[in-house]
């Protein structure tokens, strides 16, 4: 019962902040701007309006006048959350970063009652929301490398039809699933609206972390200026990048061994503490009661996490 209750409240802890400062704020800025859209207005206050609201960093107007002041320091967070098209806002990531060190501190202090072992679990809990939005965009990227050569055969193709460049943007958002999809659709919408199209492609470049994407708008900027073939470019681009996505496959295959020894090394010890535990836990208590032994535990948990990332560095070669 008490275990029941526990999690309950901490649940509630969790969800009713969420909903009240989150949820609820977010939804009501989002149905402000579709019934602004609706009504007949001109294109530069909409546009106004698109990127005004494109650039808040929280859905609560005191908190984003808070963080509008360390914008700078926040311009890491911020470009994360939209290359991994989250379609939270820095103040919302933030609240879960926060929300979840603070639950695991206090759960571990009442469990343990130390704050040698509460504060590293805390900041762990505090980087999980983080490592899952960096999982969820390097997904999201392996997704568009997958699809954008196939998204430039098909604006090579438009463009040898005779249609305009834009038009040929409108085709790729329009066929292509996403993420390219919705990719080229904000290009087309950023240059439809009044963004030159230089700026609109550089935008494009700095949402898709991906070499193929900078060559891409290396191309079209060069071929606006100085003329030439775009839709020959656009083939050749598309088959050096399949080239380039071979020799990753390859660069893949060969490291498999690597970092599947990286995964058991890695999971190894914290399995045979959970296991010894199970059989013993009479023994295991000591390390957490006894002050030396939660030094030990916390020597082992950065042992550990050094050990991963130096492991996870050899494994990952450049190509």
């Amino acid at each position: 019962m008490l275990i029941a209750l526990t999690f309950a409240v901490i649940l509630a802890v969790l969800l009713i902040p969420y909903w009240l400062f989150v949820v609820r704020p977010e939804s009501q800025a989002q149905r402000q701007v579709l019934k602004r859209l609706r009504v007949s207005r001109k294109p530069a206050a909409v546009r106004a309006e698109l990127i005004k609201a494109a650039e808040r960093l929280s859905a609560v107007p005191s908190v984003d006048a808070a963080l509008s002041h360390g914008r700078e320091m926040l311009g890491p967070v911020e470009k994360l959350l939209t290359q991994a098209d989250s379609g939270l806002t820095v103040g919302s990531f933030l609240m879960i970063c926060g929300l979840a060190g603070f639950v695991s501190f206090s759960v571990v202090m009442v469990l343990t009652r130390y704050a040698l072992i509460a504060l590293p679990v805390a900041l762990v809990a505090c980087a999980v929301p983080v490592i899952v939005m960096k999982h969820k965009r390097d997904s999201r990227v392996k997704k568009f490398e997958e699809q954008f050569p196939e998204s430039l055969d098909l604006l090579a193709r438009a463009l040898r039809a005779g249609h305009a460049f834009t038009t040929g943007l409108l085709m790729v958002a329009d066929e292509m699933p996403k993420p390219v999809g919705p990719e080229f659709r904000t290009i087309y919408d950023q240059q439809n609206y009044g963004m030159p199209m230089g700026d609109a492609l550089k935008s494009f470049a700095d949402r898709v972390p991906l070499l193929d994407a900078k060559f891409f708008v290396t191309a079209v900027m060069t071929q606006r200026e100085s003329g030439g073939n775009l839709a020959e470019v656009l083939d050749n681009l598309a088959s050096v990048i399949r080239d380039r996505f071979k020799v990753k496959r390859q660069i893949q295959v060969i490291s498999a061994h690597g970092r599947m020894t990286g995964w058991v090394l890695s999971s190894v010890p914290p399995v045979l503490a959970f296991v010894m535990f199970l059989i013993s836990p009479e023994n295991m208590r000591v390390l957490w009661h006894d002050p030396l032994g939660i030094k030990m535990i916390a020597l082992a948990i950065f042992l550990q996490i050094t050990g991963a990332m130096i492991i996870r560095r050899l494994v990952q070669i450049e190509y």
